[in-house]
């Protein structure tokens, strides 16, 4: 079976129909997601299966659970190798996507991604904590979204600075979700979010994931996020 195949039957047992274009543009990210892999560190999941469900139809997830407004305006915080952002923007171009990242190593990869792929997307060098300061970013965003390994409630300073007031942050995470959501709640609260649901779900490899979302509702204080020396210490 090839490549597309592949993918387009694991993202059907996720609730996503992909067309022509959109499974060449994954096979394209793949190709290069492993070609520079050897050059950098972006991911220890290589094996093409692994990554068609433990990346692609995982960030996929957000396409069928989550709903996400035409044209709306989403940033992806820590992307990394452009989870979810990259998989997101090509099951659905019409989003103006946002990739947020410390390391400009990543970011220029995912410059040549987006170029092979003839999409388009903002980069951004940055921590998280520093442009989430910035008024050209900051409460900007319909959907926030992160894929990253911080607890709930660290995660949450650095993304929903970045929510406008009626959107939503959407974190992407493993089984440990209800565990993480009880200590997040006063930190959640502070920031201005009130979370909505934790929908668990599990790919077909037998792995468990959730997704907790969280609406915003208020403004975050100005306060906040604070240094990220503090956000680690001193989680809210």
């Amino acid at each position: 079976m090839s490549f597309e195949e592949k993918l387009k039957k694991e993202a059907s047992t996720v609730g996503v129909q992909l067309d022509d274009t959109a499974l060449a543009r994954f096979k394209k990210y793949y190709e290069m997601l492993i070609d520079y892999n050897t050059r950098m560190n972006l991911t220890a999941i290589t094996e093409e299966d692994e990554v068609i469900v433990k990346h692609f139809c995982d960030c996929l997830c957000l396409v069928s659970k989550v709903i996400i407004p035409e044209g709306a305006t989403v940033i992806d915080v820590g992307t990394g190798a452009g989870f979810p952002g990259i998989p997101l923007l090509i099951a659905r171009p019409d989003i103006k996507l946002t990739l947020l990242d410390g390391l400009n190593k990543r970011l220029i990869f995912l410059q040549d991604v987006l170029d092979a792929l003839e999409l388009t997307a903002e980069i951004v060098h940055s921590r998280a904590e520093e442009a989430a300061n910035n008024p050209k970013f900051r409460e900007k965003y319909y959907l926030a979204t992160s894929r990253a390994v911080a607890r709930q409630s660290v995660l949450s300073e650095y993304c929903l600075p970045y929510t406008e007031v009626g959107g939503m942050f959407v974190a992407m995470k493993g089984p440990q979700a209800g565990d993480e959501m009880k200590e997040a709640a006063n930190a959640i609260n502070l920031l201005g979010g009130k979370v909505e649901n934790v929908l668990e779900y599990t790919l077909s490899d037998e792995s468990c994931r959730s997704l907790i979302i969280t609406k915003k509702v208020s403004k975050t204080p100005a306060k906040y996020p604070r240094h990220n020396s503090k956000i680690k210490s001193k989680p809210l």
